[in-house]
């Protein structure tokens, strides 16, 4: 029996942060499984769409404005009902708290938190019509390694786990899922100024002795926005290689 490979065909999928990186990996394996696809990012994500094709669209987003959420939420209903929601941007500044300063501590958290509550907001209402939704955060591995000058970043990044397990009692009724996925290091542009040496660092701390490509992180997300997971909600995947280890 040939099992189709269309598992997400009749799904629009918005992924944020998708212009490269993990955000435009995770738009590339959501179309190719079949879904319509928004990709957003602050700048148009022209080079995403085209790689994607027809069955993609590119939307200009800043995910920390709530007017944006609403713009793109409009626009969107002329493609159709948007049902997964897989939240990807981020901003990682490096700040030891001696340096951290209430400017940056806002910006982190309106990028990489207060985003996934402004797109419950204004794409819950469809999902719930549907029966059926999918939201996804990208947290990070961060939240279990002892790293200095990013506390402001953990805080976020901890703090979507925290909303994705709220956020699951609160629309389970309604056919719809809430989870997060925890990647490590990958090769993304955001890593370029690190050297081999600090890369390796890391990875050598891993029981898979690599770096992270973005598609690794793809797998996680396919499967928690697929129907194979409707049993799953408040949950965490680690994408790793194996580093961060509970205990």
């Amino acid at each position: 029996m040939k099992i189709s490979t269309k598992t997400h065909e009749g799904h629009i999928a918005l992924v944020t942060g998708a212009a490269q990186g993990i955000g435009q990996a995770i738009a590339l394996a959501l179309a190719e499984r079949g879904a319509q696809v928004i990709a957003t990012d602050l700048t148009l994500p022209h080079q995403t769409v085209d790689k994607i094709g027809r069955s993609a669209h590119a939307f200009q987003l800043d995910v920390t404005e709530e007017e944006d959420w609403r713009s793109v939420s409009l626009k969107s209903r002329d493609i159709g009902e948007v049902d997964i929601v897989v939240n990807n941007a981020g901003y990682f500044p490096n700040r030891s708290i001696d340096e951290l300063d209430l400017p940056t501590w806002r910006k982190t958290m309106a990028t990489n938190l207060d985003s996934h509550f402004l797109s419950v907001k204004y794409f819950l209402p469809t999902m719930r019509k549907k029966k059926w939704g999918r939201f996804v955060g990208v947290s990070s591995n961060m939240v279990g390694l002892a790293i200095p000058g990013m506390s402001h970043y953990i805080a976020s990044k901890m703090g979507i786990i925290g909303f994705m397990r709220g956020l699951a009692n609160d629309v389970a009724n309604d056919g719809i899922t809430a989870n997060a996925v925890l990647p490590g290091l990958t090769n993304t542009a955001a890593i370029r100024p690190q050297s081999e040496d600090q890369k390796r660092s890391t990875w050598e701390q891993q029981a898979i002795k690599r770096l992270g490509e973005p598609k690794d992180v793809t797998g996680a997300v396919l499967f928690l926005t697929s129907d194979d997971a409707a049993f799953i909600t408040g949950q965490v995947i680690v994408v790793d290689g194996g580093q961060y280890r509970i205990g």
